[in-house]
């Protein structure tokens, strides 16, 4: 036997608290799928999530506000896309496996690739007060300059080779675009292209500070290729050389130029810089065409669970195996013998109980069966005697016969107490 417990929360509460906790748990599996484990980039590297003077966030800052379309990346499956990408490889970047990802979009989208040259650090965590509360997070000290040497090992018709130039004597001003300026550094590098490549961007001593990639005249290249573009000189377009209104200038120039004038939607890749990587599982389940037997298995997942929380309800609490009382006894032991199908045990018992009342009726001192035959005969002459009742509940083996010789011997007592 059960009873329902009292819940002291409402079913309406339960359901919310269960739907809470099955949505926080999905969000954190996309999460983790995702990427977004907290981390946001500003890690003071170059690339377009720092904020530091040698990152990119500036600039795709500053492409938002003219109406472009930005995205962050942090999946190589962006590799593929027909958007501008715009690459920041690290200081130390593989020739070979670089190589590999121009070759695969030369004829997918146009690419602009924003090559490293400062060393940079983070601020201590113990500064003085007085600059303390004045240092925000990403903020980096720029420590000094290295070309990317890596860029001689490209092949054809990417590859050229860059110098770093550090001689105050001369003026460290460009000029390309319909545009001029100056730098914001005395440390800059310039590339030397090859007849391969056209000149963007130079200096005033005839460094090329950007480049774009044509190919040979007359060659599949020249004539299919997408553009990709290269801006050797980072401080044109990082967040150091944003705060100069020319420069800032250019940087949308030379993004216009490597989009074809277009308003393509531009994505930063991050992944060159250690964000992302390869697209799991998880995330896989979360994009098409999986999302649909995903979405299908969540909503399988509710029904399943409503189901099982309106057929429930609230706790039983149980109840004592046995209950108490005679009537509760004997319920028990007829059950017991039902389940056992021992239905022949019960002739004698019965046959004794009913000769005890039948002697009681007629006023004998002992129930013998000799005895009830012959105050029967005077009582009910009609009737068939005790003993050949209870001869036929003995010999009873189907559970239709062993109930009507019952009725049989019970009737005799009937009969007498009416």
């Amino acid at each position: 036997m059960s009873a329902r417990a009292s819940s002291p929360f409402t079913a309406r509460t339960v359901l919310l608290i269960v739907l809470f906790g099955a949505l926080a748990f999905l969000a954190l599996l996309y999460a983790i799928g995702a990427g977004e484990t907290g981390s946001r980039g500003n890690d003071g590297r170059a690339h377009a999530a720092a904020n530091g003077l040698n990152g990119y966030a500036g600039l795709a800052k500053l492409l938002e506000l003219e109406g472009y379309d930005v995205t962050l990346s942090r999946s190589k499956g962006q590799y593929t896309t027909a958007s501008l990408l715009v690459l920041t490889p690290p200081q130390y970047m593989d020739a070979e496996e670089f190589a590999e990802i121009l070759e695969k979009r030369q004829y997918l989208g146009p690419t602009l690739v924003i090559l490293p040259k400062w060393y940079a650090a983070n601020f201590p965590q113990k500064l003085p007060d007085s600059v303390k509360d004045k240092v925000k997070k990403g903020w980096v000290r720029l420590m000094g300059t290295s070309p990317p040497t890596w860029t001689a090992d490209l092949p054809e018709p990417y590859g050229f080779e860059s110098a770093e130039r550090n001689d105050r004597s001369i003026e460290l001003s460009w000029r390309g675009m319909g545009l001029t300026g100056s730098l914001p550094d005395s440390h800059s590098v310039a590339a030397k292209p090859n007849i391969a490549q056209d000149v963007l961007v130079e200096a005033e001593d005839g460094g090329v500070l950007a480049l774009d990639v044509l190919g040979e005249d007359g060659s599949d290249f020249y004539e299919n290729a997408w553009n990709t573009t290269f801006i050797v000189e980072p401080d044109l377009v990082n967040n150091y050389g944003l705060a100069d209104e020319s420069r800032a200038a250019l940087a949308l120039e030379l993004v216009r130029t490597a989009a074809y004038d277009d308003d393509l939607p531009i994505v930063f890749d991050l992944t060159l810089n250690g964000f992302g990587g390869t697209t799991n599982l998880l995330t896989l389940a979360f994009q098409p065409p999986f999302l649909a037997a995903t979405l299908c298995l969540i909503l399988a997942l509710l029904v399943i669970g409503w189901r099982a929380f309106r057929r429930f309800g609230a706790a039983a609490a149980e109840g004592p195996a046995i209950a108490y009382g005679k009537r509760q006894l004997v319920t028990n032991g007829a059950g017991l013998i039902l389940r056992a199908r021992r239905f022949r045990l019960l002739a004698e018992p019965y046959i004794a109980l009913c000769a005890r009342r039948l002697a009681h009726h007629l006023g004998l001192v002992r129930p013998d069966p000799a005895a009830i035959n012959a105050a029967l005969a005077m009582r009910l002459p009609d009737e068939l005697p005790f003993t050949h009742r209870a001869e036929a509940l003995r010999h009873a083996h189907r559970q239709s016969d062993i109930l009507c010789a019952a009725d049989a011997l019970k009737e005799l007592e009937r009969k007498l107490t009416t």
